[in-house]
Formats: C-alpha cells, sequence, structure tokens
C-alpha cells in the first residue's frame, strides 16, 4: 500500500472514530492507534509500511510473470519425459518470497541429479536469479552444491521475455552436463 493510502486510510479511521464519539473504547483504540502510528512513530512505520509492501508487490510479480512462465516449462518437460516441480515460497508470510523450479532430466543410466533454478526477492536488488547444476554422477564428475547468480532485474522490470531467457539458458546448462 502506497504512503498516499496509507495516510488517506488514516484519515478515514480518524474521522470514524471522531464522528462515532470518542466515549467507545473500540472507537478511541482504534483512534489512538492510528494517530499514534501518524505521529510519535512516523519514523519507524513507514519504513515497515514499504518494506512490507515491496515484499508483498514482488511476491505477487513472482507469482503473475514468474509462476506462469514456469508452470508452462514444466507441462513441456514432463511431456518430454523429464521430472520437474514448482516449489512455491512465495505467498510465505515472513520470509522473502520465492520460486523454485527443480528439473531432474531423463538420463540413460537412470542416475540423474535434480538441479534447480531459484527465483527469489532481494530486498535490495529486485528478483534475483541463481542456480545449481548438478552433473550425472554416471559422467564421473565430481558432485557438488553451489549456486550461482545468473541475474538481478528490478521487480518491476521483470517480464515473461526475461523469465523465458534465464529458464532456457538453465536447461540448457543441465541437459549439456547430464
Amino acid at each position: 500500500m502506497s504512503e498516499k493510502s496509507l495516510e488517506k486510510l488514516r484519515a478515514l479511521l480518524k474521522g470514524y472514530a471522531e464522528r462515532t464519539g470518542a466515549g467507545g473504547t473500540g472507537g478511541v483504540g482504534a483512534a489512538g492507534a492510528a494517530g499514534a502510528a501518524g505521529t510519535g512513530g512516523t519514523d519507524v512505520k513507514p519504513v515497515h509500511d514499504e518494506s512490507e509492501r515491496r515484499r508483498r508487490a514482488c511476491g505477487e510479480r513472482l507469482q503473475k510473470v514468474v509462476r506462469a512462465v514456469l508452470d508452462r516449462v514444466v507441462d513441456e518437460l514432463k511431456n518430454a519425459g523429464h521430472e520437474a516441480v514448482i516449489e512455491d515460497q512465495s505467498t510465505t508470510a515472513g520470509a522473502y518470497p520465492s520460486l523454485e523450479l527443480a528439473f531432474t532430466p531423463r538420463s540413460p543410466a537412470g542416475t540423474a541429479l535434480t538441479s534447480v533454478l531459484t527465483f527469489r526477492c532481494d530486498p535490495r536488488r529486485g528478483i534475483a536469479v541463481a542456480r545449481d547444476i548438478k552433473p550425472s554422477p554416471a559422467k564421473g564428475r565430481v558432485v557438488t552444491t553451489s549456486s550461482d547468480r545468473i541475474g538481478t532485474m528490478k521487480v518491476e522490470a521483470i517480464s515473461a521475455e526475461w523469465v523465458e531467457t534465464k529458464t532456457l539458458s538453465f536447461i540448457e546448462a543441465v541437459l549439456k552436463v547430464n
């Protein structure tokens, strides 16, 4: 919620409390809380509201743009006989929203490991993309766990094309090492 909208909401609540009478405990408590938030806590409250607003906006963008692309990709991967699943943490309260695509390619030896592509809200940068690609043990490589960042974009600038590019790059890398 924008600061302008919050101020309007606070003014509406204060007007309602004054109109319904200062003698009522419910109206006074709401007015007192709105008044305290508007006067004594102006330095603290808007910062919290702004960070919460950004966190929610990021989660909504993950749902609307990133999830839509990943759903189509998962369908295609499954139709091709691979294993793929989306882990959605975009609506979790108290945590930074994220979406993960876990992809296990179909392997002739049947020993492919699951690689993960993560779209995570970074409060300072926007949406960060990281990947953890695990090569098949059948290839004779040592399996390590290390993720690398492959991009960051401002929340407002996220587009389906950008998500598609990052996802295709990830799938290409996974298929190449397996």
